[in-house]
């Protein structure tokens, strides 16, 4: 079976014009006719973006369902991750990666999991993620998904882990994460695709993992004028066939 997999940071809906706009956010990704998609960086019910659950909008405007993972919570307000898709889905785990103690100020982390059923019957695990920005606190987050999440005895193949990791293919948690499961810009003959930052991208921190009995058939990142204004990062698209 063949399907259309996309990563996308979001910055809460918040384009590099400064402007909120989930409507624009949806028309990327719509554009793109994803069958799931991992997202990153959502407010819901924040002051700061209008009180919107933005991962229950995006959904609706897509036609998809959405699982979110709350790696913060303030007060009633929230703000995570979270994997959507019109395929049939259920939610297996979503919860927090670990943190880094000595340095008390940073952003607390998680990963959401769900199991997509595919028209054979079979299940795709999905996992996606958004790592700190700290090597040392990376290395412990890109450590709990190897020996922990992935080691679970139902993240079976096929499987894919996706998300913002805030690392490069030089950084030790990408090879961490790489060591256990593969890049999928690194299965097709096209050069890999950087993301980030959205008007000039040069950084490629933003990636898909697939396991085995995963081809991965093609990679882009749309860089036209609406995804470029969206958000900081670009959206990965990768195509597979499962």
């Amino acid at each position: 079976m063949k399907l259309r997999l996309m990563t996308w940071n979001v910055h809460r809906c918040v384009g590099v014009d400064k402007r909120l706009d989930v409507e624009r956010c949806a028309r990327v990704i719509a554009a793109a006719k994803p069958d799931i998609v991992g997202l990153q960086e959502l407010d819901v019910g924040r002051r700061r973006t209008g009180g919107v659950d933005q991962a229950h909008r995006l959904a609706q405007l897509v036609e998809m369902r959405s699982h979110f993972n709350a790696a913060m919570h303030i007060e009633e307000e929230r703000y995570g991750d979270a994997l959507m898709t019109h395929l049939p889905e259920r939610l297996v785990r979503a919860g927090p990666l670990p943190g880094y103690p000595k340095i008390r100020a940073l952003e607390p982390r998680g990963a959401v999991w769900i199991a997509v059923t595919l028209p054979d019957g079979r299940e795709l695990q999905v996992i996606n993620t958004h790592l700190g920005l700290v090597p040392q606190e990376q290395k412990k987050q890109a450590t709990a998904l190897v020996g922990d999440w992935m080691a679970d005895e139902a993240f079976i193949a096929p499987a894919v882990l996706m998300g913002d990791f805030n690392a490069t293919p030089f950084n030790a948690p990408y090879r961490i994460l790489a060591a256990a499961i593969q890049d999928a810009q690194l299965m097709w003959p096209g050069a890999p695709m950087s993301t980030y930052p959205s008007a000039f991208p040069f950084m490629r921190i933003d990636h898909v993992f697939v396991s085995k009995g995963i081809t991965v058939k093609r990679v882009e990142s749309p860089f036209d004028l609406e995804a470029r204004k969206a958000s900081d990062h670009l959206p990965l698209i990768v195509d597979i066939e499962v």
